[in-house]
């Protein structure tokens, strides 16, 4: 048995194919992927990785598994599939992730490319776990693939205390060793032992603060949209595969962005936080329908038509509409007066914090500084005006 010292669990205790799997490639990558991405030029002490949050969901998984009194191969399969959750993540994480899907088509929890060929399959084989079965968990797929994707799996309790403890923000102290003791299987559905809404709350709470002042922060938000379209550039100029793209580390990335004409210039900006400006930053209410239900081409296409309207550099301004808000937490099962209800059916604050939610989304258009201006009154006439 190895213990390995962890910021956030104190001491996570690895063995079996677990200690086989974490000296891997796949996995030793993962210490080169940000777990926040772009949140770090807003936290500076957000610099923690996939592979330390990838130790975490393994060790709050274990903790599951034992007090499910779940053993054997099965117990295996989820704590292997807990560690190698995040495997199929691309370079800066969620930030390329829209890029991986329209070009290959695959999700980022789409991993049994990864997991049935190569180092991974075979250490998986050699402990007896078969490959796809694996890839199926960490889909969420079955009834212990809940345990690693669901509203209320590992996974989001191992990344809300673990953000909340490198950005120093004190919104996303969840308590996951209270969570993983009370988690049930009733029915085939993972859910919380009765008297147990409170905690199911917390879980809801912590994702919206944290939503609302680490994740959607504007300025990481502007970074990742700089990012994501400086990466397409790089695809579309340069030829370098998809597939070698989605293998990248954050460093890698970044070195090819800098090493491409094209993207040159906002490689050296994210690299010094020379980040663009907010032309437009608009409420729910004040976007238009049209623009909340436009696909990838089409807001590729309006960034075009603002920038030729604006009168400047035809890649200079960025639209980023974020889907409508979504709270997928309410769905999370809790059982109540011996039966499973929806967080959503059982406490009063999920309405308030739908409607908390919504207040906070925002419509960005981002620009350089110097042609923010500029489009600001090209982007308001479009986008607000009707």
């Amino acid at each position: 048995m190895q213990a390995i010292k962890d910021a956030v669990h104190d001491y996570v205790e690895v063995d079996g194919v677990a200690r086989d799997l974490l000296d891997t490639a796949a996995m030793q990558r993962l210490r080169h992927v940000k777990q926040l991405s772009t949140v770090r030029l807003v936290y500076p002490s957000a610099s923690h990785t996939r592979f330390e949050h990838s130790l975490g969901v393994y060790h709050l998984a274990r903790q599951a598994l034992s007090q499910l009194e779940i053993e054997g191969a099965r117990a295996d399969a989820v704590r292997a599939a807990a560690l190698l959750h995040d495997v199929g993540h691309g370079p800066y994480g969620h930030q390329t992730e829209r890029i991986i899907e329209r070009r290959l088509g695959r999700h980022h929890d789409d991993v049994a490319h990864l997991l049935e060929n190569g180092e991974l399959g075979d250490v998986l084989g050699s402990h007896g776990l078969d490959a796809g079965a694996v890839a199926d968990l960490i889909a969420g797929e079955g009834k212990l693939g809940q345990l690693v994707s669901s509203d209320l799996d590992v996974d989001r309790m191992d990344y809300l205390v673990r953000d909340a403890h490198h950005t120093g923000v004190p919104y996303g102290t969840v308590d996951p060793g209270r969570l993983v003791r009370v988690l049930r299987f009733v029915d085939g559905d993972l859910a919380l032992a009765e008297g147990n809404v409170a905690a199911a709350e917390s879980l809801l709470v912590a994702r919206a603060l944290m939503n609302a002042t680490v994740y959607r922060h504007h300025v990481s938000r502007i970074a990742g949209a700089m990012l994501e379209r400086a990466s397409e550039t790089l695809l579309d100029e340069t030829d370098l595969a998809v597939e070698t793209f989605a293998r990248m580390t954050d460093a890698q990335l970044l070195a090819a962005l800098h090493d491409c004409p094209a993207t040159a210039d906002v490689a050296a900006r994210l690299a010094e936080r020379r980040l663009y400006k907010r032309a437009v930053w608009a409420e729910l209410e004040a976007a238009p329908e049209w623009l909340l239900e436009a696909d990838h081409d089409d807001v590729r296409e309006l960034e075009a038509e603002l920038a030729e309207a604006a009168g400047v550099e035809p890649r200079a301004v960025v639209v980023d509409c974020p889907g409508r808000p979504s709270m997928p937490e309410t769905e999370t099962g809790v059982v109540v007066a011996g039966e499973v209800r929806r967080l959503r059916e059982q406490s009063p604050l999920v309405q308030g914090l739908q409607a908390a939610q919504r207040a906070q989304w925002r419509l960005g258009v981002y620009a350089p500084e110097g042609d923010a201006a500029a489009v600001e009154r090209v982007a308001e006439r479009r986008l607000l005006e009707g």
